[in-house]
C-alpha cells in the first residue's frame, strides 16, 4: 500500500528506462527532481509505451518500489515543458486507474449572484 496521506506526489515527465531499479531511480531523483528520494515523498516514473509505472518511496529503514504493469490499456501521462509535475493523492489515483488526472474531475468556478 502506497503512504498517499502526507507525501507530496512527483511525476517525471517523459519516459523512463524500466531497467532502473533502486539505485538508478534515486539518482534520477536527485539530480532531475532536485529533491530528497529519503524524504518519504512520492517519486513516480513511466516507460515509453506507457503501460509501465514504477514509484520509488523511502519508508522509515529502507526504499520501496511499488510496481504496476497494465496488460491492455495505456497510463495517460501527463505532456509537460516541465520536467516534473507536482500532483496530490488523488490525482495519483486517478492515474493509476487509467484516467487522465488533469481533466478528471474538473473544479467548478462560480460566480456570486447579485
Amino acid at each position: 500500500m502506497l503512504p498517499l496521506q502526507e507525501a507530496s506526489v512527483y511525476l517525471a515527465i517523459g519516459s523512463t528506462d524500466m531497467r532502473k531499479a533502486i539505485n538508478g531511480l534515486s539518482i534520477m531523483v536527485e539530480q532531475h527532481f532536485g529533491q530528497d528520494p529519503f524524504s518519504g515523498d512520492l517519486f513516480v516514473f513511466c516507460n515509453r509505451r506507457r503501460n509501465i509505472i514504477k514509484i520509488l518511496y523511502w519508508d522509515k529503514n529502507g526504499f520501496c518500489i511499488w510496481h504496476k504493469r497494465l496488460e491492455k490499456h495505456r497510463f495517460q501521462w501527463p505532456q509537460s515543458a516541465e520536467e516534473v509535475v507536482t500532483i496530490g493523492p488523488k490525482e495519483l489515483e486517478w492515474l493509476l486507474d487509467g484516467l487522465d488526472f488533469t481533466s478528471a474531475h474538473q473544479r467548478l468556478h462560480y460566480r456570486a449572484v447579485a
